[in-house]
């Protein structure tokens, strides 16, 4: 199997949040910001495997700013990390003022996705090419990531 580099899967997607998003004061509500974040980052997964993606954790979500009413949402999709099956992406939220320009980091999470069949089965997917400094870097942060969940997981397991 061929595999991907970072830039191949990598995905942008754009979004206004519309007043049944907010909340009284005009802020973002955190869970419609959520959506949004698992689709550009299951986005970014399916173009890497080329196969349907599951969710199967979404970790380390910081919400920095708020997210008003009228701001345009840049979501940045890339994968950081590959497994057998798995697939590890980081999603940077951006909002930028559009009377402005003014762009701001707002929010940054990370999730972990499965590439399965028409049967929902896991498959395997493509390895991920490092190209590049700041590829190795993500790479390395989602390996300790990964090692973590999986402590975390054998813990419960034994209890």
């Amino acid at each position: 199997m061929q595999g991907k580099t970072v830039a191949e899967s990598a995905v942008v997607m754009r979004h206004t949040p519309m007043p049944n998003e907010t909340n009284i004061a005009g802020s973002m509500h955190g869970g419609d910001l959520l959506k949004h974040i698992d689709n550009a980052g299951g986005m970014a997964a399916w173009r890497h495997a080329r196969n349907p993606v599951v969710t199967v954790s979404l970790e380390q979500m910081s919400f920095l700013a708020p997210i008003n009413l009228g701001q345009l949402l840049s979501l940045k999709a890339s994968v950081h990390r590959v497994g057998h099956t798995s697939i590890d992406v980081g999603v940077r939220v951006e909002t930028e003022d559009l009377n402005t320009g003014a762009v701001r980091h707002v929010a940054s999470c990370y999730l972990t996705y499965v590439a399965v069949d028409a049967a929902g089965r896991p498959v395997a997917v493509p390895p991920l090419i490092i190209s590049n400094a700041e590829d190795e870097r993500r790479l390395m942060r989602a390996q300790e990531r990964h090692y973590y969940r999986q402590s975390l997981q054998k813990a419960t397991e034994e209890n």
